[in-house]
């Protein structure tokens, strides 16, 4: 059984064809999808796709850092009354990203720290989105500590998966980014190891070889877990059945 942890089937890549996308999920062994959300105008799109598939969707609720411009007051305020009145299992995806812009460096800090308050208090995981950010990030992590967490996508340095630990109890997505000729996750996986370790696609983006250049979409997590199998020196059934196992238990489902 297979858990993809991250991925963005309710955004418009997927409205031609999502029952076909979900139906091949199934058959290539992905029997659970969290859902993260973007801002609020994805939580529409987001809860139709989760009330079409119940069987196999879970979702998260937050805003993510790209998101938070001019009126992330009243963006956040929406979360937070949906994250309230919804079945939850997670607040996310939330973080700093300042790889595109620095602009909004400052509120980006701000609303990632109330939203992990929010986790907090309602003893709910965090996905955590960081990019050229984690200074940032872990700082904010220290301020606003939470039950445990999950670095989405991460890149970082097999150090670097060192230094997130020390801020609380840390897992790590990893996804078709590790499947990249030049990624050079190896180490990064090794020290991560299986039992701290979720796998993703973070679909329609960061399409695993031999894919690369198409859409993303669950199935091809398949490349990916076989990827951290040959890093780990595993089975392929191992490294999915360990990693399912590890997002039942962080997402409490």
């Amino acid at each position: 059984m297979i858990f993809d942890t991250h991925t963005h089937i309710y955004l418009p890549e997927f409205d031609e064809d999502c029952q076909l996308v979900v139906q091949r999920a199934k058959e290539s062994g992905v029997v659970m999808l969290m859902l993260p959300n973007v801002d609020i105008e994805t939580i529409y799109p987001l809860k139709s796709v989760l009330k079409r598939y119940p069987d196999c969707c879970i979702a998260a609720m937050g805003l993510h850092p790209t998101s938070v411009g001019e009126d992330y007051k009243r963006q956040l305020k929406q979360i937070y009354d949906e994250l309230l009145q919804g079945d939850y299992k997670a607040v996310g995806e939330i973080g700093i990203d300042l790889y595109w812009d620095t602009t909004y460096r400052n509120e980006q800090i701000e609303v990632f720290g109330e939203q992990l308050k929010w986790a907090n208090s309602m003893s709910l995981p965090v996905i955590i989105h960081n990019r050229e950010a984690l200074e940032d990030t872990l700082h904010t992590l220290k301020q606003n500590p939470v039950e445990r967490f999950v670095m989405h996508s991460f890149g970082g340095t097999a150090d670097e998966v060192k230094r997130v630990r020390e801020v609380g109890d840390a897992y790590f997505g990893i996804n078709g980014v590790a499947t990249f000729k030049n990624a050079k996750l190896d180490d990064t996986i090794r020290e991560i190891g299986i039992d701290r370790l979720l796998v993703e696609t973070d679909a329609p983006y960061l399409t695993p070889v031999p894919y690369r250049g198409k859409r993303n979409e669950p199935s091809y997590i398949v490349n990916t877990i076989n990827k951290v199998a040959e890093v780990l020196g595993m089975s392929h059934d191992d490294v999915q059945n360990t990693t399912y196992s590890n997002a039942m238990r962080f997402f409490s489902v």
